[in-house]
């Protein structure tokens, strides 16, 4: 009975815009609930998923690498358990065998135009290149060319038929269930990319290609590959796009007008454009895998942003992101697989200083900067920012509704750390699970029958743990993740709104 006067206390009060006093009483409510029912514990802040993942390029453009075999080694010592290569080179894919490694194998762009005229060049191709090792070389997909849209011979027109015919030379030896075929595309193939909720393929693209090609994609059971570099997009504006913003630390975000979603990070902007392009033509129910993402260590004088700091923050986080599940504001129940760029430094490369310099590792296989690869590594990783770069923009905060995982900054200081009702239940109790179990956390006080059992609700018991770790860990940066199954509830509530945070507390404390 307690609690109904209690709604209707506050209801009449909101309702009636007596918001000073409606405060007051929800804040008394709410921390009244947290002196008598709430006991702080620790939480890690991460959470295992089977959904994302990460993997790595496997460039060779460079004279002084090591072998196969070694690099086989490194990938295993690091925990790396997907490959992604530019050819079918015999020696690598036997060094793969038996490794448990899952492999991409390229037919490369300029033999497109032989595997899209001739059936039987695909098949024979198909027969050397990856029948001839599977399944003891665990190869799982084929690229079918790299971004082609932008290839100076113009192979576009011989893509989807190369495609089909591939297929068709799985099928031939029972291989086109157990490996997916596609064709990694660079974000230079949208029309629009800025907003996210407008992105758009290049219209000359759409009926001869797109459309063909995701209409594949559907009937076989693959997925488009995309090639994303944040690196880029801020190089190339740096005077609007902010440092922070594009190496996932905390930010104001920014309000895409077209959907009223906060994006706190450029990767996610980019991923949910092509989201957006995909839902446009009504391919909803096409996946995406992201075959190339990186950001370089060292630049030229005039490749704003390139150094081994930001080089480490982009790739340490983006792996923090990606092996715990966090999706995108589009796509939040998204588990993305992601080939970071690129394993080794590439001496041979043509181009600016920052094409040879997107390497994990030096060629001796020293690390060129400390990033976790791994959720055992990623215990320990902490992104510890300097002070900002000259020349990085800041984005103008703009106000919308806080999403999941996103953090706004407070205009009081006071800042609580709780679940999003709306988070995958799955990924919500697989953070509690983590939390309780491998995290070290003290889960005593919501176990059954103790103070903070009730109320026994998934949400309840997150919130309670969210806070009282985000708490402990002085609120920083970073300490309310939690997977995109979090949010900070940054400022009192709005004059005349109601908010459920403080409901939720107030109608579970008698």
């Amino acid at each position: 009975m307690h609690r109904f006067i209690i709604l209707t206390i506050l209801l009449s009060l909101a309702l009636a815009g007596n918001a000073h006093l409606y405060h007051f009483i929800s804040l008394f409510l709410f921390f009244h609930f947290c002196i008598t029912k709430v006991n702080p514990f620790i939480l890690h802040c991460l959470f295992v998923s089977d959904g994302g993942s990460i993997g790595v390029n496997y460039g060779r453009i460079a004279n002084n690498l090591p072998s196969a075999v070694k690099v086989v080694q490194l990938l295993k010592s690091q925990g790396l358990t997907r490959v992604k290569v530019y050819d079918t080179d015999p020696a690598v894919l036997r060094a793969l065998s038996g490794s448990g490694i899952k492999v991409t194998v390229d037919l490369p762009n300029q033999q497109l135009f032989a595997a899209a005229k001739a059936p039987s060049f695909a098949s024979s191709w198909v027969e050397r290149n990856v029948a001839a090792y599977y399944p003891h070389t665990q190869i799982e997909s084929i690229a079918v060319g790299n971004e082609v849209f932008v290839d100076p011979h113009n192979t576009t027109k011989f893509l989807v038929p190369a495609m089909k015919n591939i297929q068709k030379a799985l099928t031939k030896h029972n291989l086109d269930k157990d490996i997916k075929v596609s064709s990694p595309i660079a974000l230079s193939a949208l029309a629009n990319s800025y907003p996210s909720s407008a992105g758009s393929f290049r219209p000359e693209l759409v009926d001869p290609v797109f459309k063909p090609m995701l209409d594949f994609l559907r009937e076989t059971g693959s997925y488009l590959m995309v090639n994303v570099y944040p690196f880029f997009a801020y190089e190339s504006n740096a005077d609007v796009i902010s440092l922070d913003y594009a190496l996932f630390r905390d930010n104001p975000g920014v309000v895409d007008p077209g959907n009223g979603l906060r994006y706190y990070n450029l990767f996610d902007a980019q991923i949910d454009a092509v989201f957006s392009a995909l839902s446009a033509l009504k391919y909803d129910d096409v996946k995406i895998v992201v075959t190339e993402t990186g950001w370089p260590s060292k630049g030229d004088s005039n490749e704003v942003g390139a150094s081994v700091e930001n080089a480490a923050a982009y790739n340490g986080n983006l792996v923090r992101k990606i092996l715990t599940a966090a999706g995108t504001p589009l796509r939040p129940k998204a588990d993305l697989t992601v080939y970071l760029f690129a394993l080794f430094n590439e001496n041979q490369k043509p181009g600016p200083t920052s094409e040879r310099n997107f390497g994990l590792f030096y060629p001796d296989e020293r690390r060129v900067y400390n990033v976790p690869l791994t959720v055992e590594e990623l215990k320990d990783y902490h992104d510890r920012p300097s002070a900002p770069v000259s020349g990085g923009g800041q984005q103008k905060e703009t106000p919308a509704p806080v999403v999941s995982g996103g953090v706004s900054k407070s205009t009081t200081g006071n800042t609580w750390c709780v679940a999003n009702p709306d988070a995958d239940k799955v990924k919500l109790q697989a953070a509690l699970d983590f939390a309780c179990g491998e995290g070290g956390s003290d889960c005593g006080p919501i176990q059954r029958g103790a103070t903070c059992y009730d109320p026994n609700t998934l949400v309840a018991h997150a919130s309670f743990a969210f806070n009282s770790y985000y708490q402990k860990q002085s609120r920083k940066g970073g300490s309310c993740y939690f997977g995109g199954t979090s949010y900070v509830v940054t400022q009192e509530p709005s004059e005349y709104s109601i908010n459920p945070f403080y409901f939720y507390f107030a109608l579970n404390m008698f």
